[in-house]
């Protein structure tokens, strides 16, 4: 854990860093059904919103910081198709990329400072602090879907 005098960087990493294996957690324990299964009219499902969250990183650390267009990266053009699950998706393939989309945007960052700016952006250049806190914002809002989602498959 990042102490509270531990420099800026440290602390948003180590919070990012938390909030990531929380969502990469969401997954344990359950059957590749219950991973997939739909509690809610959106197409959000636990292995959907895993899915969904590397896509975010994607968009955040490769497209922002690179400004590779999205279908080079090989990720949907909306947010929403980033649930879309097909037939190879499992626990084990989504969760891996996930982690594998993690260990890439800590690579892509690792020799920027936060006042950089990022250029990939659709609107335009942005600073990598506001994007830290963006994702941050992001996983933190998802980590409370899947604890919700979580819950009502384990009391089922």
């Amino acid at each position: 854990m990042t102490g509270f005098h531990d420099p800026m960087r440290v602390q948003l990493e180590a919070f990012v860093d938390e909030h990531r294996e929380a969502l990469a957690a969401c997954l344990d324990g359950l059957t590749e059904e219950q991973a997939r299964r739909s509690l809610v009219r959106s197409r959000t499902t636990l292995l959907g919103l895993v899915k969904h969250v590397t896509f975010v990183e994607k968009v955040w650390f490769d497209e922002a910081v690179t400004g590779r267009p999205r279908a080079e990266i090989g990720i949907p053009e909306t947010p929403d198709e980033s649930f879309v699950l097909d037939d190879t998706d499992t626990i084990a393939t989504v969760r891996a990329s996930f982690r594998e989309t993690c260990a890439a945007s800590r690579r892509a960052t690792a020799g920027l400072d936060l006042d950089d700016l990022l250029p990939g952006n659709r609107r335009g250049p942005l600073p990598l602090r506001w994007v830290y806190l963006h994702v941050l914002r992001e996983l933190a809002q998802h980590c409370g879907h899947a604890d919700i989602l979580r819950e009502q498959l384990l009391d089922a």
